[in-house]
């Protein structure tokens, strides 16, 4: 059993997958309340689904790009219970975790990973369709949703956390006759399961690998972009 955790943003996500299916998954939007709610919420979340920590043979955690004081929480707990109970803990990008609910196989134009920034800004990167997965064609950066979309020609598609900004942004592009997608809201959520899909696929790539203890705790950092602004 995996328990993936997710509190880069406002949006607080928990999961958990025994490996061949999700188990149980919780998300809401958090604000600001991270620090009050993570820890008894895992508490819940883990009674109900009736589990416990003997279960557990991992855990994953969202690393950021995202809000600082949100990945510190998630990070830090994440860490700690690693740590006390001797799990592999695998990291993941918030970026990643939106990419997992778009095939790359499928898709026909490139696709912008978003994640808000706070103040009106966006964390982005911009990746191209492959034959099995995503190719990075422009590293993540921090920017207006203005400067987002003079810098990307289209068409493409957009998908995470969009602001209420940037939904007029991407709005008023689109009326001045931009191509540019946006899937439907539960298909942009960061969730918690699509994080312990990619963290069970990262531990069985690994396992061929010797080492004494792969996804050690103590070298997992959170991942914080300087806003240029």
């Amino acid at each position: 059993m995996l328990l993936a955790i997710d509190t880069a943003t406002n949006m607080l996500s928990i999961a958990l997958h025994d490996g061949q299916a999700l188990r149980a998954e919780w998300s809401l939007d958090a604000g600001r309340k991270h620090s009050a709610l993570l820890a008894p919420m895992i508490d819940q979340f883990m009674r109900q689904a009736d589990v416990s920590m003997a279960d557990l043979q991992a855990l994953a955690v969202a690393v950021g790009p995202g809000s600082y004081t949100g990945l510190r929480i998630g990070v830090a707990l994440a860490k700690g219970m690693a740590a006390v109970h001797d799990l592999p803990l695998a990291p993941l990008t918030t970026l990643e975790i939106t990419l997992e609910a778009h095939e790359a196989a499928r898709a026909t134009q490139p696709l912008i990973a978003t994640a808000p920034a706070g103040r009106s800004r966006v964390i982005w990167a911009k990746y191209a369709p492959g034959t099995g997965s995503w190719i990075l064609r422009r590293p993540a950066e921090i920017s207006t949703w203005e400067e987002l979309l003079s810098a990307c020609r289209p068409p493409f598609t957009i998908s995470g956390e969009i602001s209420s900004a940037g939904l007029k942004a991407i709005s008023a592009a689109q009326q001045a006759g931009a191509h540019i997608d946006l899937p439907p809201p539960a298909d942009r959520l960061r969730r918690a399961g699509r994080l312990a899909e990619l963290a069970w696929r990262r531990l069985r790539e690994n396992r061929h690998i010797p080492e004494e203890r792969p996804f050690p705790a103590a070298e997992v950092r959170p991942i914080y972009l300087k806003d240029p602004g």
